[in-house]
């Protein structure tokens, strides 16, 4: 199939590459009660040496910076008592974690995760985090940006390959809030 954005060699539906997802990614796509069908989802495979988005969109065309998104884990701290959480920005824009991050939090401190707490809690890998397969209880703040796309990319939850996804999409989300001006 063709993707609906870039270049891809080879592009297919999510559901038809569960055997390549991390396992939260692929039992998430498994189960879809998104707002759109799971066949939506779109897997495209990739050398995981090209994963981080400088060097992607130097391979597949730099039109894609202005429709790929990170899944970033951060961590709030309020009181000794430290809360996970995922956000969702398009790649170009920079995450605002002490302005907004820390405000939809409602914590005193707000970072980046550490990796060894990101790839645990997530059961994804670093660099292809993505936010379909995250644990159920976590919030989710996603950029209004990310959802006013047609299709964004986004990590699949490992390095190798990446899924294409309606920017709806991310709204509908187990635990998505839409923040407006989370990135910028």
């Amino acid at each position: 199939m063709r993707a609906p954005i870039g270049t891809f060699d080879d592009a297919r539906p999510a559901p038809e590459c569960l055997e390549q997802l991390t396992a939260p990614v692929a039992d998430a796509v498994r189960n879809w009660r998104g707002g759109v069908p799971a066949e939506d989802l779109i897997f495209v495979d990739s050398d995981p040496a090209i994963a981080d988005t400088a060097a992607f969109v130097e391979h597949f065309g730099p039109e894609l910076l202005d429709m790929s998104a990170n899944c970033v884990v951060v961590a709030g701290k309020r009181g000794g008592e430290v809360s996970l959480a995922a956000c969702v920005v398009l790649s170009r824009h920079r995450l605002d974690v002490n302005g907004a991050v820390r405000r939809q939090l409602g914590s005193r401190k707000a970072s980046f995760a550490p990796m060894e707490t990101a790839v645990g809690e997530t059961g994804m890998e670093y660099g292809g985090i993505t936010p379909i397969g995250l644990p159920r209880d976590w919030p989710l703040f996603v950029d209004s940006a990310v959802v006013d796309l047609e299709w964004v990319l986004v990590g699949s939850g490992s390095r190798r390959g990446k899924l294409i996804v309606p920017g709806k999409t991310f709204a509908s989300l187990p635990g998505a809030v839409v923040v407006e001006g989370l990135g910028g």
